[in-house]
């Protein structure tokens, strides 16, 4: 039996999500927000989210829009220095009722067990400063 997140082939991923009340619309211009951006990928500043943008963070962590949906999900490549392969980040806002939406978060290509957990960290801590935003 493999651990916990370990897939055939997706290697090491996790997915967290939240619900918030805060209507569809309203929850997607948050999240691709210079402040939304920040929380949940990083300090990109005057970045336009496009599908085939790529873009570099401050910590030298490389990367490429692939799909970008309005008001739905985009996916983009997240490769920070030192990694050897790109691990793939979605992100979704599903609605949840009239003023409700779910923030979700899913990455794989982990390249281990350690990557996997700071990740969930990370964005849990996200989805609560995303929580004290609304």
């Amino acid at each position: 039996m493999s651990p916990v997140g370990l897939t055939k082939n997706a290697g090491w991923q996790i997915g967290v999500h939240r619900t918030l009340p805060v209507a569809l619309k309203d929850a997607w211009d948050l999240l691709v927000s210079e402040e939304g951006l920040s929380l949940w990928l990083g300090g990109l500043h005057g970045f336009e989210l496009t599908e085939g943008a790529e873009y570099e963070l401050p910590d030298g962590t490389r990367g490429k829009i692939t799909v970008f949906k309005q008001i739905s999900h985009l996916r983009l490549t997240w490769c920070p220095t030192g990694w050897p392969r790109p691990s793939i980040i979605q992100v979704r806002v599903i609605p949840s009722g009239p003023e409700k939406t779910v923030f979700a978060f899913h990455q794989e290509h982990l390249p281990d067990e350690e990557a996997r957990e700071q990740r969930r960290a990370f964005f849990r801590d996200a989805l609560g400063k995303f929580r004290k935003m609304v």
